[in-house]
């Protein structure tokens, strides 16, 4: 069996989260999807609109995702792959090269974001950022 894991925040999901998370699933047989918690949104001076029980919830039910477990600090992830027996580490092309001190413990696969779609985007068209936010980021 292979175990694929990916993070995120997965805030507001939408299609892009979705395809992530459906081509992290076809790379293996189980996937675990590890979300930022409140507390650490906060330590990276993030907020997320959604609460991360109810983020959790949605994620739960999706049916490419088998284990969805809390992300509470940045030095997890070798913890996290170990524990888990994980195969391939998978996160957008956008951290491209951020997690490639991973590839000693596990394939490491950055894929390609969706178009014209991210969380970021929602919270500008919908006025919960500033637009300098979302121009820096995007």
């Amino acid at each position: 069996m292979k175990k694929v894991i990916t993070y995120g925040t997965f805030d507001l999901l939408h299609k892009g989260h979705i395809r992530l998370l459906k081509r992290a699933k076809a790379l293996g047989d189980d996937l675990t999807v590890c979300v930022s918690s409140d507390e650490f949104n906060a330590e990276k001076g993030k907020r997320a609109y959604t609460s991360y029980e109810d983020r959790k919830y949605i994620l739960e039910a999706i049916k490419y995702v088998d284990h969805v477990i809390p992300e509470t600090t940045w030095d997890q992830k070798i913890r996290d792959v170990q524990e888990n027996d994980i195969d391939i580490f998978v996160m957008g092309d956008d951290w491209k090269g951020k997690f490639d001190f991973l590839k000693d413990y596990c394939e490491v696969v950055y894929l390609p974001r969706t178009e014209g779609i991210s969380t970021t985007k929602i919270k500008h068209d919908l006025g919960l950022t500033e637009e300098e936010d979302w121009q820096e980021k995007e």
